[in-house]
């Protein structure tokens, strides 16, 4: 398959550089690339995957093994929209081993995964590995940091078959062990310690160590644009969004302690627009797909250089601009790893609650599996729900769920329009999403 094609597929005029020259190295070399969040590492492998693909090759030829379930989910995405007609299956803990174990039985072409996972999959001989020739590891320093060097090893230990491997990361203070079997390499450093050009940087302080009213009055000044509430810890964001909640301002709520559908929804919502706002651990900071971000704010400082870094990735992205805001209490000082002086900026004291979102999400309750596709939706929603086109936002249809961001203001209205129709011939759930 050209290039041209999949780029054509993915609505991507060009590659950029980063990506090219990756693909161009994964010709003769091993690659170790380095960059940042957001630059499009996942094109820059999935490309040669897909040139080393053989459709009369059976079994499974390519692994990529992800350290977050999300990072795998978006993996695989990508490469089903760039429509290359090859099998590809996903697994990570949390998700089904019964389903997971009835795709492997018919061998996908690309195998996308957690290490944890695909290493249990293999101890259970559900994976044959004897066939796999392409590996990556995707944001690797990440998976080192998650602990996950034992379930790595293992599973490399059963790869006696690799010929070409990338490995990727987002810093370079990694090093590349034994059991990665790389040796003779080309590296790619796309990574910067400078602060983007297009990242303004600004300072909110109260008087006194609570925050939260700081935190509120900045929230309804950032004009309904899309921001991520960074914490330190698990209950902080569970405090900031019940304390959000309260004013009146929806948002979202993203940690590891989250059932996966629960993680799942959050994102869903920030993405399509039906939540503005997303309070989150550092596990949002990396490897999700969740563009056009506006605001990064730090309600807690970074602890470190390297995770404020990966935080302000998310917005200015691809040169994109974007605003990171540090959220101080009396007392407080800027990290050393703070090199430039942000701008202090004193916020008002009275402020409005911005609007509610303009969109709204929709359940309904099948998928992939069941043979929905995305026109499906949309012929459904415009025929039985009475919404026109522009009026139907984001649709993600997932093996059996599928969410649609329609008109807030014409939500209700739909779901009791379609309540006792059946969608594809059967009668499935429709609702707005909790």
């Amino acid at each position: 398959m050209e290039i041209d094609s999949v780029l054509n597929k993915l609505g991507i005029e060009a590659l950029n550089e980063m990506q090219q020259s990756t693909i161009n190295a994964s010709v003769a070399n091993d690659v170790v690339l380095l960059a940042p969040t957001g630059t499009g590492k996942t094109l820059a492998y999935l490309i040669p995957i897909l040139r080393s693909l053989q459709k009369e090759k059976s079994g499974i030829q390519a692994l990529v093994l992800a350290p977050s379930r999300e990072l795998a989910l978006q993996i695989e995405k990508v490469f089903r929209s760039m429509g290359t007609g090859f099998k590809v299956t996903c697994c990570y803990g949390g998700h089904s081993t019964r389903i997971e174990r009835h795709e492997l039985t018919e061998a996908p072409a690309l195998l996308i995964g957690t290490p944890g996972r695909i290493a249990d999959h293999i101890r259970r001989n559900h994976i044959n590995t004897a066939t796999i020739e392409f590996l990556v590891l995707d944001e690797f320093d990440k998976s080192l940091e998650l602990g996950f060097q034992g379930e790595m090893s293992s599973i490399l230990h059963h790869l006696t078959g690799i010929n070409k491997r990338i490995l990727t990361s987002a810093t370079k203070a990694v090093e590349i062990p034994e059991y990665s079997g790389i040796r003779k390499h080309k590296e790619l450093n796309y990574l910067t310690l400078a602060t983007p050009a297009s990242l303004n940087q600004y300072v909110v302080q109260t008087e006194g160590r609570d925050k939260s009213e700081l935190l509120y009055k900045l929230i309804c000044t950032l004009d309904n644009e899309p921001t991520l509430v960074f914490c330190n810890h698990r209950d902080t964001v569970f405090r900031v969004g019940a304390l959000l909640d309260e004013k009146g301002i929806s948002c979202g709520l993203f940690h590891g302690g989250l059932e996966q559908d629960e993680r799942e929804r959050a994102l869903i919502k920030f993405r399509n627009g039906s939540v503005r706002i997303l309070v989150t651990t550092d596990l949002a900071s990396r490897g999700l797909d969740i563009p056009d971000v506006q605001h990064v704010v730090h309600y807690q400082l970074a602890p470190t250089a390297e995770a404020f870094t990966h935080r302000n990735g998310r917005t200015a992205r691809m040169f994109a601009g974007g605003n990171a805001w540090l959220v101080m209490a009396e007392g407080d000082y800027l990290p050393e790893y703070i090199i430039e002086k942000p701008e202090i900026i004193d916020l008002p004291e009275v402020v409005d609650l911005p609007a509610e979102p303009v969109w709204e999400t929709l359940y309904i309750g099948g998928g992939r599996k069941e043979k929905i596709s995305k026109v499906d939706v949309v012929g459904f929603l415009i025929q039985q729900g009475g919404l026109a086109k522009d009026e139907i936002g984001l649709i993600e249809v997932l093996d059996h769920n599928t969410f649609v961001a329609i008109n807030r203001a014409k939500a209700k209205t739909t779901v009791k329009k379609v309540l006792d129709i059946k969608f594809k011939g059967r009668k499935i759930k429709i609702s707005i999403a909790e």
